[in-house]
């Protein structure tokens, strides 16, 4: 692996940086403190190419790679975490399993909008019972003509109240285990399908966290992605990518605690002179910038091993367990070097702390990246064998 980022890889992250910097920033503590939904900045992410990364040209997409994609949302997240996960979601869960599994007259309807930026996108699988044990959906869909009727709810919907359509996992077969799911590309302006609660969040703030309904919600039978009863392999492939859109956003929250720390450090005057000089403070810091850049390296890895069509299933998982815990242990120490002005809302540190701690719950938790590891793991021990 070349750890030097190509030229459009150079590009593309000066890019975002300039936007992150001077259009996300500036209102990241509106978006934090009102939780609206950022539209203007997503409407600007979308003519900059954000919102379809990797979607070939062919298909109205930016026609990058994952590391492309890596880079572009730690750059945001480093500016807001919400605006992070917007664009990560919508790339990661949405269009990413669009143009794997979708017909063309599905990517002609669907991925180009939402490669645009026209049309947001969002991934329905986690429900009441099923979490970290995806494959428990209850959610069902029967085929009845020439439609599949869906009934069921599905929560903690990231970009579910702004979605345009959602690819739904639901169970069509009688197994009762992963084999009984199929996935669905559904619009949200469907018959019988509503929004439910919408979650008050510690974090991450302007990203809506949405219930969907599906109360006998009708969809044109043709909307099947992928095969019937491969449901769960279509939400296994898009997590794997997922997690590196949400390891990325970590990297991004740790990056920008590190900078804020040591701007604090170096100007904050403690028994004459900056407490930067402090060895305590020097430590923590050096631990930062450490973790981060391991954080970040593991990142690139997975979203490399991806571009060369390698599995990178385990690697992902390494990526967003290790990074998600860096961000958490940044934030803390941000907290921690800023004292009393850590605790209080005029500076961002205080928005840093909630936000981390997302990053090692969704798109599975850090213990569900430890089963996923030890599984592939334990896989390649026995193939040795």
């Amino acid at each position: 692996m070349d750890l030097n980022l190509t030229e459009e890889q150079k590009l593309l992250q000066e890019m975002v940086r300039d936007f992150a910097r001077n259009e996300v920033a500036p209102k990241a503590e509106h978006i934090d403190r009102t939780g609206e939904y950022p539209k203007e900045i997503i409407a600007k992410a979308g003519e900059l190419g954000l919102m379809g990364v990797e979607v070939p040209t062919e298909w109205d997409g930016a026609g990058m790679d994952p590391v492309c994609y890596a880079i572009a949302i730690e750059e945001l997240s480093a500016a807001s975490a919400a605006v992070g996960v917007i664009v990560s979601a919508h790339n990661s869960l949405c269009v990413s399993p669009i143009q794997k599994f979708g017909t063309d007259a599905q990517k002609e309807k669907y991925l180009k909008p939402l490669a645009r930026g026209e049309m947001l996108g969002c991934l329905g699988l986690t429900e009441p019972s099923a979490g970290s044990d995806a494959a428990s959906v209850k959610t069902r869909a029967e085929l009845k003509g020439d439609k599949w009727i869906l009934n069921g709810t599905k929560l903690f919907i990231t970009n579910g109240k702004e979605a345009g359509v959602a690819v739904v996992i639901a169970r069509t077969e009688p197994d009762p285990s992963h084999r009984g799911l199929s996935a669905f590309i559904v619009p949200t302006d469907a018959k019988g399908f509503s929004l439910g609660k919408q979650e008050e969040k510690l974090g991450i703030h302007g990203s809506s966290t949405m219930e969907l309904l599906f109360e006998d919600c009708e969809i044109p039978a043709d909307h099947l992605l992928g095969q019937r009863g491969k449901g769960f392999a279509v939400a296994m492939y898009t997590l794997d990518g997922g997690r590196i859109g949400i390891a990325a956003q970590a990297v991004g929250i740790a990056r920008a605690a590190y900078e804020a720390s040591v701007n604090f450090a170096k100007e904050r005057v403690q028994f004459g002179k900056p407490i930067a000089s402090f060895q305590a403070i020097q430590w923590m810091v050096a631990n930062m910038a450490t973790e981060i850049d391991a954080a970040r390296l593991l990142v690139l890895r997975a979203a490399w091993m991806k571009k060369q069509g390698m599995p990178y299933s385990k690697e992902s998982a390494m990526a967003k367990l290790y990074a998600a815990e860096v961000a958490q242990r940044a934030v803390v120490d941000a907290v921690q070097i800023h004292g009393g002005y850590g605790y209080v809302k005029d500076y961002p540190v205080e928005r840093y702390y909630r936000d981390a701690k997302i990053t090692s719950i969704y798109e599975g938790t850090s213990e569900v990246q430890r089963m996923v590891i030890a599984n592939n793991i334990f896989k390649e021990v026995l193939k040795g064998k």
